[in-house]
């Protein structure tokens, strides 16, 4: 008796934008009951591939074939249809509709054919519960007002709900916003949907996640299927040659460097969220913010800066009082801000990779108020270069990069400004390893020529191999200082859980 043919399967697929190959010839199988981990740098295909398993994009070359049978989807809709479902790690969403009608649009549940809110609430709190994220969402919140992890699990929840039942789902990162306590959730879920016969493509960059649920793992490298690896049978070093073509070493940070005078001073700084926070950052120095989701470090970020306003306390750069009513003032004084939300704070998606990259810069590059294209062209293009930016020339859309190199571009723009003191929110979030090692480079670089640097991570061993100090905050104020030598991850947490509180608070919402 023959084999049951998988779920779906692609082959040698290809697809080109503008001349650029972004799948060659790529053959993969997505089995049912099975976790499959697609792994690779970004640009190497794994976006692409999904938007085809979506109907999103159609292949150039090659077929697909849904239960041994050629299918073609030519819309996201019939994707769906069939039960090929794809979880974006930046999930479309409603606005101005609230989570409960943002989980079941377009199958509002009703009675008698009438919209029955009651139900649709209901159906809410039920798939939550199912699925165990009960008490994370309200599904009377509007769309506008949620998190990036909060997106995400509105997304997951339309899946899960959806009238036709999944054969095939992707995940694309989905861990780069969840706190610890949804992880482990997800995880139970993504085990709960192999042992019920879907199969699972799992796309990620957190190689200890892959080897958690992975049965097994295929890399792509530059549109090409490189090979797919049992999971028992691989290890990380194995998958990073696959993936970059080269052995990955391990970065390693300046032992002695000294410091210069004070950049940044915070004296008993108060905010909505915050409270008497006091700080500094010197310049040749990368102090690093830790601590649990919703400690209250990205939203000092946004108050130094001026997005969020101070009530009480005071910042000083170089020495003087800073008075940063808005981003640009801040700007103008020195300071570079990359947010974590890249898409909707930091980048400009309908404009070309030249105009994000220059935009803070602007003011040196004309005369007269008239830009020099010329200069302008020259400034963007050599850091485009140094930061291995992939992207088929300056005037593509910036929405058209892979999210890592989206993220090159936004520090692309600051290496370009050259601020006195650069705070980054979650800079590598979303990023392979080979440009997480690129970025950690250029973060050292940028401390070794005397910009002091404010990072905030989520990623403990970032913070360790990143930080020549670390301030970790809890529930909006600093709980303590490590220095280099005694930081530990253990040592971060430490500060960073409640002593009265369990490890993980499964009470806290998502993004909170």
């Amino acid at each position: 008796m023959s084999a049951s043919p998988p779920a779906l399967a692609v082959e040698g697929i290809g697809k080109r934008f503008s001349g650029v190959t972004a799948l060659d010839d790529v053959s993969l199988e997505f089995r049912s009951g099975e976790v499959l981990a697609l792994m690779g740098e970004n640009g190497a295909g794994k976006s692409t591939l999904l938007r085809v398993l979506s109907g999103d994009q159609g292949p150039d070359e090659g077929r697909l074939l849904l239960d041994g049978t050629e299918v073609a989807f030519d819309t996201p809709r019939a994707a769906m249809a069939a039960g090929v479902r794809v979880i974006y790690q930046e999930p479309e969403i409603i606005p101005h509709v609230s989570v409960a009608e943002n989980v079941f649009v377009g199958e509002l549940p009703a009675k008698a054919r009438v919209f029955s809110r009651r139900t649709l609430t209901k159906a809410t709190y039920d798939a939550l519960a199912e699925y165990g994220f009960e008490g994370v969402l309200n599904p009377a919140t509007l769309g506008a007002a949620l998190s990036p992890a909060q997106r995400q699990l509105v997304e997951i929840l339309r899946v899960l709900t959806a009238a036709t039942p999944p054969k095939v789902i992707a995940f694309d990162e989905p861990t780069s916003s969840l706190s610890e306590h949804e992880v482990e959730a997800l995880f139970r879920l993504i085990g709960r949907l192999r042992d019920s016969g879907v199969a699972v493509v799992y796309v990620s960059h957190r190689m200890k996640e892959i080897f958690q649920l992975a049965d097994r793992v295929a890399v792509l490298r530059d549109g090409r299927l490189v090979g797919v690896q049992q999971a028992a049978e691989t290890d990380e070093p194995s998958l990073v040659r696959m993936m970059i073509g080269r052995d990955l070493s391990a970065l390693e940070r300046r032992t002695t460097q000294d410091t210069g005078d004070v950049v940044l001073a915070l004296t008993d700084v108060t905010t909505d969220d915050v409270t008497g926070i006091s700080l500094q950052v010197r310049a040749g120095e990368v102090v690093c913010l830790a601590g649990l989701v919703g400690a209250g470090r990205s939203e000092l970020a946004r108050a130094i800066v001026g997005d969020l306003p101070i009530r009480s306390g005071n910042v000083e750069l170089s020495g003087k009082r800073l008075r940063a009513h808005n981003p640009g003032d801040a700007v103008k004084a020195g300071i570079g801000f990359a947010p974590e939300e890249r898409k909707t704070d930091a980048l400009l998606m309908q404009r070309s990779v030249r105009d994000n990259v220059s935009i803070a810069v602007l003011d040196r590059l004309r005369r007269f108020r008239v830009v020099k294209r010329a200069k302008e062209r020259a400034l963007v293009e050599e850091y485009v270069r140094e930061l291995r930016v992939r992207t088929p020339s300056m005037e593509q859309e910036v929405r058209k990069l892979s999210g890592g190199n989206q993220q090159k571009a936004v520090l692309a723009r600051w290496l370009a400004r050259r601020p006195k003191l650069l705070i980054l929110d979650e800079p590598t979030r979303g990023v392979d390893v080979g440009a997480k090692a690129e970025i950690y480079r250029i973060i050292d670089g940028l401390a070794a020529e005397g910009i002091a640097l404010l990072v905030i991570s989520s990623d403990l061993p970032e913070v360790l191999t990143l930080a020549d100090r670390i301030l970790v905050m809890r529930a909006g104020r600093l709980a303590g200082e490590l220095g280099r030598e005694e930081a530990t991850e253990e040592a971060v947490l430490t500060l960073a859980i409640p002593e009265t509180e369990p490890a993980v608070d499964e009470a806290q919402e998502i993004g909170a």
